[in-house]
């Protein structure tokens, strides 16, 4: 059964709420779900800062011969099935005092009281997103969605709230999704006076999106500055996997959003005021051409990530005087890079073969084709990738090559497989000690 809302019934929601928490799961609170046994976790985790953040109700001792554990009964609804739950939240401050062992306290509260069946076969890195309801619906004042992470859904609220690379959990307003920011608040002031100046034809020519180029090294720039470095060496850098994460996800992208914005406001504005005519029949007549530019808006939100990818990749080889060959074209093939180059797929040799892909899904299966050729590396950025798939690639001698926040990271599913290295990994180990070669000699 799918259990995921359309954003249009999870925006209502949030609306109806005076406060949000959003967490990324993690394995641990999700495992429960999938496993044949009935244990008592059963639920999931808050984190502690959340916990004392008055979000949730106010823990209390109801035992006193168990003076070390608070605990609370609240009653919870959950939308995508309409069910109402009596959830509990217990917290123990301590382990048993007279344990002679005596274990550190727990820094997390634990809510049991939730439907399994939604947090059953979900991606890794999915959402838990819940709201405090400003009315209370039949006596529960909480709402709770589980938000698979590979869903559109999960994209939209990472967009909306402006989730981070590294976010794992948070409390955020409402007022974020209705409340315009100050750049639109300066683009609605410059399209108005545009408009009554009848300068909006050469205001819309002045917009434009950036080439993927620019909007890379724009990014990288501003990474370059925030962490005071002169270049992207990986050999330097002590997560080269983060900082291509950031660069692309969160700092590119913000640029890019901003020249989005811009570009498709006045592509619409341009419609809608056509002629002169009343904007509400221009929208109507003009409907499949509007229709046609969200379209394409989402086409090249898609392919900038990829491109995006692929030149701070590139950035690392450069600074890092790796040996590569770029889009290389070889029976019917094009592979992201090759290492050094070309010719040595070719030679019986030590060829290397890195493909990149910012999200997985199903079509990493293609380069099992091109396991003769070369040894294999895909590198992403996807933190919801299946352990089957990575079970599946390692059978296929493919190995990932992952942030290394994301390596380790409880949401992701990576820790613990051979097959899967960190960019960290794949420069020191697999090009500097295992193949020398491959770096160029530096230029006095």
């Amino acid at each position: 059964m799918n259990f995921n809302l359309a954003w249009s019934e999870i925006s209502d929601w949030i609306k109806r709420s005076e406060r949000i928490f959003i967490k990324k799961l993690s394995r641990n609170d999700t495992s429960w779900a999938d496993s044949p046994k009935n244990g008592h976790q059963n639920g999931f985790f808050i984190p502690r800062s959340i916990a004392e953040a008055d979000f949730f109700p106010e823990l209390k001792n109801t035992n006193p011969a168990k003076s070390h554990i608070f605990d609370v009964d609240y009653p919870t609804f959950w939308p995508a099935t309409g069910e109402y739950k009596s959830s509990r939240i217990k917290h123990f401050s301590l382990r048993n005092p007279g344990n002679k062992q005596k274990e550190k306290p727990r820094y997390e509260w634990h809510q049991t009281g939730v439907p399994k069946e939604q947090f059953q076969s979900i991606s890794p890195a999915s959402l838990l997103v819940s709201g405090k309801l400003k009315k209370a619906i039949a006596g529960a004042g909480y709402w709770f969605i589980v938000v698979d992470s590979v869903s559109d859904e999960a994209e939209i609220i990472e967009t909306v709230f402006e989730l981070d690379v590294d976010f794992h959990f948070g409390l955020f307003d409402p007022a974020v999704i209705a409340t315009p920011a100050l750049q639109t608040d300066r683009l609605i002031a410059e399209l108005s006076q545009a408009i009554k100046d009848g300068t909006l034809e050469q205001y819309i020519k002045k917009q434009t999106l950036p080439s993927p180029k620019i909007l890379a090294d724009s990014a990288q720039k501003v990474w370059l500055h925030e962490n005071n470095a002169a270049n992207m060496n990986p050999y330097s850098v002590s997560r080269p996997g983060d900082a291509v994460m950031r660069i692309s996800r969160d700092i590119e992208y913000s640029i890019y959003k901003q020249a989005e914005l811009r570009y498709r406001a006045a592509q619409v504005a341009r419609i809608l005021l056509h002629g002169g005519s009343d904007p509400v029949t221009n929208l109507v007549r003009s409907f499949s051409e509007l229709d046609s530019i969200f379209l394409s808006a989402a086409q090249t939100r898609k392919s900038r990530a990829g491109l995006s990818f692929e030149h701070h990749v590139e950035r690392l080889f450069k600074d890092g005087c790796v040996r590569y060959e770029a889009q290389a074209v070889f029976g019917g093939r094009r592979p992201d890079f090759v290492l050094p180059d070309i010719k040595a797929l070719n030679v019986k040799g030590d060829a290397v073969i890195v493909s990149l892909k910012t999200t997985l899904r199903e079509r990493w299966k293609q380069l099992a084709l091109e396991k003769p050729l070369g040894t294999i590396y895909l590198a992403t950025v996807d933190d919801r990738v299946s352990k089957e798939a990575i079970e599946e690639m390692g059978r296929n001698s493919i190995s990932l090559v992952v942030p290394e926040s994301l390596k380790k990271a409880k949401e992701s599913a990576y820790d613990g497989y051979e097959n899967v290295i960190t960019f960290k990994q794949f420069f020191d180990n697999e090009v500097k000690t295992k193949r020398p070669t491959l770096i160029l000699p530096l230029i006095p």
